[in-house]
């Protein structure tokens, strides 16, 4: 056997395991959570911007 045999081995289990551990719920809130944290960031520096703004008039 090849190393390059072996390390692709191992990554492949290693990538089926972890791929099997996941649930399509947890995908779901993962991704759920990353866009609700988008969303309080881009509100949160909007509203300093116009915070900084008023200061600053």
């Amino acid at each position: 056997m090849k190393w390059n045999d072996i390390r692709v081995g191992t990554i492949g289990g290693t990538l089926c395991s972890i791929w099997a551990s996941f649930s399509l719920g947890d995908l779901f809130q993962t991704a759920l959570m990353a866009v609700v944290g988008t969303v309080v960031s881009f509100v949160t520096s909007r509203l300093l911007g116009r915070v900084r703004r008023r200061k600053n008039d």
